[in-house]
């Protein structure tokens, strides 16, 4: 029984499989910034998947094959910038390229950083509807 006791403590992560168009993976540790990229996105047209963990996002985005990954720069102990290179970097070797990263800064002066770390594109926080969708709309093609 050693299996079940592992999967209890760390979940493997729910592979996405959903009917619409687009999976989008939302990376935050606060529920706030979760829910205002729910809000923003609505469900009409993406399936949102949010993992709180940051040290899962590589595998999640490994066996899922998001359309994009949202990350709030301020998540856990990775932060926004070291998660959007190690998602980056886990697509390096391989004929697959990395979902873009679109990163949710807390500061004008973060968009410095959000470019050195190769992310697709940056909305600060507070974000309304209209910027998160106008970042997705560049990098996700409508259905």
């Amino acid at each position: 029984m050693p299996q079940a006791a592992d999967a209890e403590r760390s979940p493997a992560p729910r592979p996405l499989t959903s009917h619409h168009m687009a999976d989008i993976i939302v990376v935050a540790d606060t529920t706030w910034v979760i829910n205002d990229v729910r809000a923003a996105l609505g469900e009409d047209r993406f399936t949102i998947h949010e993992i709180t963990d940051p040290r899962a996002v590589v595998e999640a985005v490994r066996e899922g094959t998001p359309t994009a990954v949202i990350v709030d720069f301020q998540v856990g102990s990775m932060g926004g910038m070291a998660l959007t290179r190690a998602v980056r970097d886990a697509f390096s070797a391989g004929t697959e390229a990395a979902p873009p990263v679109i990163l949710l800064l807390d500061r004008d002066a973060d968009a410095f950083l959000a470019g050195r770390s190769g992310a697709a594109t940056w909305v600060r926080k507070p974000f309304s509807s209209a910027d998160l969708r106008s970042a997705i709309d560049r990098l996700v093609p409508a259905p």
